[in-house]
């Protein structure tokens, strides 16, 4: 039997997963790490992209848009505290493409720094659900 890691995945909307997994990725702020049962104590913030949980033992592997949050690593847990979370499944692909417009729109059309950040984030956050979106779509149809 392989070795596990718990893994708990929470947003301010609820909890979304929690379970054992093998391996887990996720894209930290200074790249995506993966993380195996054992691995050294970490905290680290996130940047918008895609979680993914390998649960092993032939179960189909997890995916997990975010928009953001922090990562706390322990020997035996991963926590991921989301600002968002929402399963691959329930990804919205026309919402993302409108969401990515609107903000390029606005970026264009911004009336202040603050706008023109906000509108930055936004447009961050669409392209990454459609690049998971992607990544998804890649790994399903390869099996």
């Amino acid at each position: 039997m392989a070795m596990t890691i718990h893994v708990d995945i929470v947003s301010a909307e609820g909890e979304i997963f929690s379970g054992l997994a093998e391996m887990v990725y996720a894209p930290a702020v200074m790249g995506e790490v993966g993380i195996a049962p054992r691995h050294a104590p970490l905290v680290t913030r996130m940047k918008p992209g895609e979680v993914r949980v390998d649960r092993g033992a032939g179960k189909e592997m997890l995916d997990i848009f975010i928009s953001g949050g922090i990562l706390e690593v322990q020997p035996d847990v991963v926590t991921i505290l989301a600002d968002t979370a929402i399963r691959a499944e329930d990804l919205d692909e026309a919402a993302a493409l409108e969401a990515k417009e609107r903000a390029e729109k606005a970026m264009k059309d911004r009336a202040s720094d603050f706008e023109y950040a906000k509108a930055k984030s936004e447009l961050a956050e669409a392209m990454a659900q459609l690049q998971a979106i992607q990544k998804i779509r890649e790994r399903t149809s390869k099996h």
